[in-house]
C-alpha cells in the first residue's frame, strides 16, 4: 500500500508519520495489494483537538474514515477501528449477495465476520422524481425548505444530474454524475 500523509495547520513529523502507518499496516491484511491500492491521510490540528482523515483507494471501492479527537493519536486509532468496521460490513454483505466483482481488491478471507441483531438490507420505500432544472441558489432554497440534509437537482448550467447536501463541518458539497443527460 502507498501512503500519502498530509499536514494542514500542522507539520507532520517522523514520529506522527510512523505510528500513522504503524497503525494501518494492520489494514494491508485486508487488501489485495498491489500498485492500485493508496492511503491518503489529511492530518488537522485545531486550537482544541485534531481531526484525522483516512481514505483508501482501491480499483473498485474506495473507503474513507473521518474522526476528530482531543489526541492525534486517539483519533488515528478510531479512524483504523472505523474502517475495519467497514471492511466487516463490506464482506457480511457481499456474502449475502453474492456479488464478488465489488470485493475483487479486498482479501475477505481476512476479515472477521460481522455479528449482526436483526438488520435488513431490504429497501423499505421507492420515490420517483423528476428533475427539474435549476441553479445552485435555488437548490439550496429548496433543501433548507424541506429540510433534508440532501436534495437531487439537475443543474441548469452543464445539464448534470446533481446531488446537494450539508457537509459534516459546516457548508454544503455537490456530487454531480459525470455523464450527462441525452
Amino acid at each position: 500500500m502507498k501512503y500519502q500523509i498530509v499536514g494542514k495547520n500542522i507539520e507532520v513529523t517522523e514520529a506522527i508519520h510512523k505510528a500513522i502507518v504503524k497503525k494501518l499496516k494492520r489494514m494491508e491484511k485486508y487488501f489485495v495489494i498491489n500498485d492500485d491500492v493508496t492511503c491518503r491521510v489529511v492530518v488537522r490540528s485545531y486550537k482544541v483537538g485534531a481531526k484525522v482523515e483516512v481514505t483508501i483507494f482501491t480499483s473498485k471501492l474506495n473507503f474513507r474514515a473521518e474522526v476528530r479527537d482531543e489526541d492525534l493519536y486517539a483519533a488515528i486509532d478510531l479512524a483504523v477501528d472505523k474502517l475495519e468496521g467497514q471492511m466487516r460490513r463490506l464482506k457480511t454483505r457481499l456474502d449475502r449477495t453474492n456479488r464478488p466483482g465489488l470485493g475483487e481488491s479486498i482479501a475477505l478471507e481476512n476479515i472477521q465476520e460481522e455479528k449482526i441483531e436483526d438488520e435488513t438490507d431490504e429497501v423499505v420505500r421507492t420515490k420517483s422524481i423528476f428533475l427539474e432544472p435549476m441553479a445552485l441558489d435555488e437548490a439550496i432554497l429548496r433543501m433548507e425548505a424541506l429540510g433534508h440534509s440532501f436534495f437531487m437537482y439537475l443543474d441548469a448550467d452543464d445539464n448534470l444530474i446533481s446531488i446537494l447536501y450539508h457537509r459534516n463541518d459546516g457548508g454544503y458539497g455537490i456530487i454531480q454524475a459525470e455523464n450527462k443527460l441525452q
